[in-house]
This record gives C-alpha cells, sequence and structure tokens, in this order.
C-alpha cells in the first residue's frame, strides 16, 4: 500500500521522498553521503560536529564540517551539554552554508555521555528545554533533534521531550527506538515512536532496525511516522534507499544491484574517499567500508569473507584498493579469495 500522504517538510525544505540517512560517526562523511543521496537517500545528515569552537582546528573536525559541492539541503549535526555552546555553534555552521542544524540528544557513547552530552541529556528535561530554546533562537534556518525513547527502561520520557521539542520550535524529529542502556542491544520498539507521533504535530522520523523496504513499510504503518531514518543498515549496502523508496511508492520489489553496478560503486566509493582523505588516511578508512560491503555479499560464505579482508586489510595504497576491486568480481566466487591474493600486491603492481 502507498503512502498518500504529503511528503514531510523541515521548514522550507520539502524532502524527496520518505527515506532518510541517519547521522553517523565516522561513517557517514561527504563521500558517503553523496554516494546515498545518489542511491535514494532524500536527506543526508553529517556526522556529529562538537559544539566547542575551540575544538574544530583539528583535520577531523574540519572535515567532518566540509559539505563542498553538496547540494541541498545540508544538514548539520551538532552535539554538546552548554546550551550557549551549542547555540554559537548553530550559528557558525548556519553561517558556513548549513541549512538544517540537528542537536544531537541521542549518541549512546560513554566519551559523548560522559560529557552530558548525546543522549544523557533525556536525564535532564529542564536543560533538554533550555538546548532547544537557545538553539532554534539562535538561527534563522529549521532546528531538528535526534533522540531516543529515554535513558532507560524506567524513564522513557521520549513523548515529554517531543513535547518540550515541539513547544521550543524544533521542526522535525528523529526518533531511535531503544533508551541509551540499550545502545544497540536488544531490538529496537515501536510503541514509543507511536506514541511520540501521536504526541505532537511534528514530522517524526522512524529510527532503529529497519533493514528492508518490508520493514520499513511495517514501521511507518505501525508508527505512523512520516519517514524512516536508516543508519547501520546503509554501512556496505547503499543501494537500500532507494529499494525503500520503491517499495513505498509501487509495493514492489526492485532488483538487487548486479556485479557490474556493485563493482562501479565499490570503486567510485574507494575512489572518493582517496580524494577526500588523501591517500594514507583514504586507505585506512576504506578498509572498514570494504568489510561492511563484504558482508552484504551473498557470494561469498564467511571464510571466504574473512580471507577477502584480509588481503584488503593488507593493501597500502589506492591502487592496490582500486586493483582488488576489479580482481574481486572477475573471479568465480568460490576462487575469488585465493585469487585475489595472487593479482594484489600491497603497492598495487601487478604480481608475477
Amino acid at each position: 500500500m502507498t503512502d498518500s500522504r504529503p511528503l514531510p517538510r523541515i521548514g522550507r525544505h520539502r524532502l524527496p521522498n520518505r527515506v532518510i540517512l541517519a547521522p553517523m560517526a565516522g561513517v557517514t562523511d561527504r563521500p558517503f553521503r553523496a554516494l546515498c543521496r545518489r542511491l535514494g537517500a532524500g536527506l543526508v545528515v553529517g556526522e556529529m560536529v562538537t559544539s566547542d569552537p575551540r575544538l574544530w582546528h583539528t583535520r577531523k573536525s574540519r572535515l567532518r564540517m566540509d559539505h563542498r559541492g553538496e547540494p541541498g539541503p545540508r544538514a548539520v549535526q551538532i552535539a554538546g551539554g552548554d546550551a550557549e555552546m551549542l547555540a554559537e555553534a548553530a550559528r557558525l555552521n548556519a553561517a558556513m552554508g548549513a541549512e538544517i542544524i540537528d542537536i544531537n540528544m541521542g549518541c549512546p557513547a560513554k566519551k559523548v555521555c560522559n560529557k552530558a552530552a548525546g543522549s544523557a541529556l533525556l536525564r535532564d528535561e529542564g536543560l533538554v528545554g533550555e538546548i532547544l530554546d537557545a538553539v532554534v533562537g539562535a538561527v534563522d534556518i529549521p532546528v531538528t533533534l535526534k533522540i531516543r525513547t529515554g535513558w532507560c527502561a524506567e524513564s522513557n520520557n521520549g513523548v515529554r521531550v517531543a513535547r518540550l521539542a515541539e513547544a521550543a520550535g524544533i521542526q522535525a524529529l528523529a526518533v531511535h527506538g531503544r533508551h541509551r542502556q540499550q545502545r544497540y542491544g536488544g531490538e529496537a520498539e515501536y510503541d514509543t515512536i507511536a506514541a511520540i507521533k501521536a504526541a505532537v504535530d511534528l514530522p517524526v522520523f522512524a529510527n532503529g532496525d529497519i533493514d528492508s523496504p518490508e520493514k520499513a513499510r511495517r514501521v511507518l504503518d505501525y508508527t505512523g511516522a512520516d519517514a524512516v531514518m536508516i543508519g547501520r543498515a546503509a554501512q556496505g549496502n547503499p543501494w537500500l534507499f532507494r529499494e525503500i523508496d520503491h517499495y513505498l511508492q509501487h509495493g514492489g520489489r526492485l532488483a538487487p544491484p548486479d556485479d557490474a553496478e556493485r563493482a562501479s560503486v565499490l570503486r567510485g566509493h574507494l575512489a572518493a574517499l582517496h580524494d577526500f582523505y588523501g591517500e594514507y588516511m583514504g586507505v585506512r578508512i576504506a578498509r572498514k567500508h570494504l568489510g561492511w560491503y563484504l558482508a552484504g555479499d551473498a557470494r561469498f560464505d564467511e571464510a571466504a569473507r574473512r580471507a577477502l579482508r584480509a588481503t584488503f586489510n593488507g593493501l597500502d595504497s589506492a591502487a592496490a584498493q582500486c586493483r582488488f576491486i576489479d580482481e574481486l568480481f572477475r573471479h568465480d566466487p568460490a576462487m575469488a579469495p585465493a585469487r585475489v591474493a595472487r593479482a594484489v600486491t600491497p603497492d598495487g603492481t601487478c604480481a608475477a
């Protein structure tokens, strides 16, 4: 069944579909955002950026804030625990071209929560309200919020936080269906997301364990949410966005990408990483992405994946990694691990 409701808006921005890439630290960099957008994500959100401008001089922060050449709307997520610092971070990012500011109150990582940021903020609803008021009042672009259902099972205060968000002028709310103490364990629940959607007149984006077109449809139907937000399920499977969008619009499954497209996407993603980070860092960051791609490749069993990852992780040049991709799709899957290992040398030259 298709969804006849109008597509969600974030301020003046109407999304082209109901599938959004979640912000993920260490994952949703500019190359990955561009790839997911090309493969059907209606909105992509950048990696979490600290609200402390004194830390923005680091190479990591500069790269996280690099949105050059990206089409709009450019969404930047900020994290911190001080209302005025978050407001200033919002102003500075807006001045640098951000078109949507997203506030992180959902990250469960210890290093974030220990600084009274991320999902730790959900324990202090007074501070939540202060932060939301300060950030919304600081900029004239839309401000959105990402939360969890609460801090723990005994403090499932997502509905109250959602009402605070609506009162403060937040333009859209993404909800991960776990409380902080679950981190990413167990299963996401959608009852709280449904209750939040019923309690506020805001676009609500459902997040957590949505890993197929059918699951996306079920979650939207169950919660009444306006869109789904995809996180870990997109790692190694950026085609998921177009597959979900097609299913939501037409009710049928798209054919999975063939080997030629998979090879082309992998080569393009690696080349973008090498270009964006430089060869030294790009080669190293590419290793985790290749691991995710292999994890979702049904042509290989786990033993073959381990062998292929070991070969790829031993490569130390962009040329070697690109040659690996060429060889990976050149051979019968059963023979690929041994033949790739023989064909690729760490510096990318042809093996004898």
